[in-house]
């Protein structure tokens, strides 16, 4: 498999890592991949840490890699924003390490429903009834209604926890307002933005994740081979019936695992 691909697109939760843990190997694989000098993208709708903290995480972890191999939703909106809505104010259903990254960025933050712009949802574990209301009275005066990612779960080591999702269906029965836009996988900006980074061409390219609608819809819309793997998710079928992965994989791991060991 290994040799049939020149560039690797990895997910990173419940691909690459669980909580704080790695997979089992997956340091081993990817170092393999990077010893062979295959092209190696990581991309996560995860917004609770920045690029740098992904790769300290992961560099801290054993993994050979450098920081603008990392993508993460984050990122995507920041850059969209900039180009789009610089002026706007914004607030998010999200952690504030989060609202930091976009403050920082030179975006306006304001938890004032009559000044907000732009609502933005995203994985946000300390969720609580205010937050969803001054969102909701926001959305209701007009302002617009964006996501950083739509997952509904994020996996954890114990299984998994609440993600930005299921914020986004109580706010679109709470206000009758639909999700405008959103930019984690499988999005077209997200798609964009692989598109720019990648050297490779899409027959030569492998997405590895661990969930059809997010991971293996990516890689299909980008016309790329794809593997679903075990250890993370892997809510299939559950109505994703439509997304077909070309591989099914134990782990990253049986990327380079050779068939006697």
């Amino acid at each position: 498999m290994i040799e049939k691909y020149d560039a690797f697109i990895f997910d990173l939760d419940g691909t690459i890592y669980k909580g704080n843990k790695l997979i089992p190997n997956a340091d081993v694989t990817v170092n393999k991949l990077k010893e062979l000098k295959k092209e190696v993208i990581f991309v996560s709708n995860k917004t609770t840490g920045s690029i740098n903290d992904y790769f300290n995480f992961l560099k801290n972890k054993g993994i050979n890699i450098i920081e603008n191999e990392i993508i993460n939703s984050t990122i995507v909106i920041i850059n969209y924003l900039l180009n789009n809505h610089s002026q706007k104010k914004f607030f998010a259903v999200g952690e504030q390490s989060f609202i930091n990254e976009l403050s920082e960025a030179g975006i306006e933050y304001s938890d004032n429903p009559d000044l907000i712009d732009i609502v933005i949802i995203t994985l946000d574990r300390e969720l609580n009834y205010n937050k969803l209301e001054t969102a909701a009275k926001a959305l209701e005066k007009g302002a617009k209604f964006f996501a950083a990612n739509i997952d509904n779960t994020c996996p954890v080591e114990d299984g998994e926890v609440l993600d930005a999702g299921s914020t986004i269906s109580a706010l679109e029965k709470r206000t009758h307002k639909k999700l405008e836009k959103h930019f984690g996988k499988p999005s077209e900006f997200m798609i964009d933005e692989i598109k720019r980074r990648l050297k490779i061409n899409g027959d030569k390219v492998l997405l590895i994740g661990d969930r059809l609608e997010t991971d293996i819809l990516m890689g299909n819309l980008l016309g790329v081979d794809t593997a679903l793997v075990a250890t993370g998710v892997t809510n299939y079928p559950n109505g994703n019936e439509d997304i077909h992965p070309t591989y099914y994989l134990n782990s990253v791991y049986d990327l380079i695992k050779t068939k006697n060991q």
